[in-house]
């Protein structure tokens, strides 16, 4: 398997990722103030998505309600609009994927990691995704996954869309984890892969940046983490560790 063209990813190395925005001291992870606090200090932004009741793509990195917000239960059950009026802690709503868009469409990276619990769930969500994307006019934005089916499917439906896997190590035995990033590759056609920071340096990650391909990795948080990726990786996805 041979690398993207240089150009068609180079977008992705351009400038360090937010992890779920700028968050922190009184911004929310995956919340408006944390993607325009991610915009204003010159970073690329990172965000989950996941549908709505009525298919709408929303950005939430949680299967349920509970741990961000007063709300209980599965994202999955809610409305869009019910969602926008559920409170994060730093009191905003929950964004529909549109409106981050909007805030991209001066050329900030956006690299949008599709959130997917059941195979079922994977096409209506990249299908959901690829028109917010295709009605936006933001230029630089990468869809991932962990599950290699969803970059599949934008490999087969949405070409022109920038793709990636996302990957890690931990907790898989050596031979069954290797053969599982091998299908995984194989089956996803990624642009770039995203790996583990705690994985690297990996032999796999140096190989697909011997085919070309760009290695992100996450989650970076100390200046031990940032060395390791100047080593192994081309670019990183971040938290600050400021708050």
């Amino acid at each position: 398997m041979s690398g993207p063209k240089p150009e068609r990813v180079a977008f992705l190395t351009a400038r360090p990722f937010a992890h779920r925005g700028l968050h922190g001291a009184g911004a929310s992870e995956n919340g408006m103030t944390a993607f325009d606090a991610a915009v204003a200090g010159g970073f690329g932004i990172e965000c989950d998505v996941r549908l709505s009741r009525d298919g709408a793509p929303m950005v939430f990195h949680d299967a349920k309600l509970d741990r961000m917000t007063a709300a209980s239960g599965p994202v999955a059950e809610r409305s869009a609009a019910e969602l926008e009026s559920i409170a994060l802690p730093d009191n905003g709503g929950v964004p529909r994927l549109p409106s981050l868009l909007e805030r991209c469409a001066d050329g900030t990276p956006l690299l949008v990691e599709i959130k997917v619990d059941h195979v079922r769930d994977i096409a209506p969500l990249c299908a959901a995704v690829a028109r917010a994307l295709a009605q936006s006019s933001a230029p630089c934005v990468a869809v991932m996954s962990f599950h290699p089916l969803a970059a599949r499917w934008f490999a087969r439906h949405a070409p022109h869309v920038v793709r990636g896997l996302v990957v890690t190590q931990q907790d898989k035995p050596k031979i069954r984890g290797w053969i599982e990033r091998a299908l995984a590759l194989a089956l996803a056609r990624p642009d770039f892969i995203a790996c583990d920071i705690r994985d690297l340096p990996s032999p796999f990650a140096a190989a697909c940046r011997r085919r070309g391909l760009p290695v992100l990795t996450w989650t970076v948080r100390s200046a031990g983490d940032r060395a390791r990726a100047a080593a192994h990786a081309d670019q990183i996805i971040f938290e600050r560790v400021d708050d």
